[in-house]
């Protein structure tokens, strides 16, 4: 499998994020595609450097699409903290 782009992780998590705004994804429903997301970036990788990905966290975060804690998760999961 080819690693995950960054553009296709801020797709992803956009689209959750409009999920939750409708009201059609509940809480625990984000938080198992939210890991879901994590374990594939984890098991394909990501297809740029530390710079690109943090960046692209830090500008999903001003955003509003993730909060600030879901930014530091995903920083840590990842491996970039």
């Amino acid at each position: 499998m080819a690693p995950v782009t960054v553009q296709r992780l801020v797709k992803e998590l956009e689209k959750l994020k409009e999920q939750v705004d409708a009201g059609t994804l509940k809480a625990r429903d984000y938080d198992e595609r939210l890991a879901r997301i994590i374990r594939e970036l984890r098991e394909q990788g990501l297809d740029a450097d530390r710079a690109a990905i943090t960046a692209a966290l830090a500008d999903v975060a001003k955003r509003g699409i993730v909060t600030p804690e879901v930014q530091e998760h995903l920083r840590h999961r990842l491996g970039l903290a």
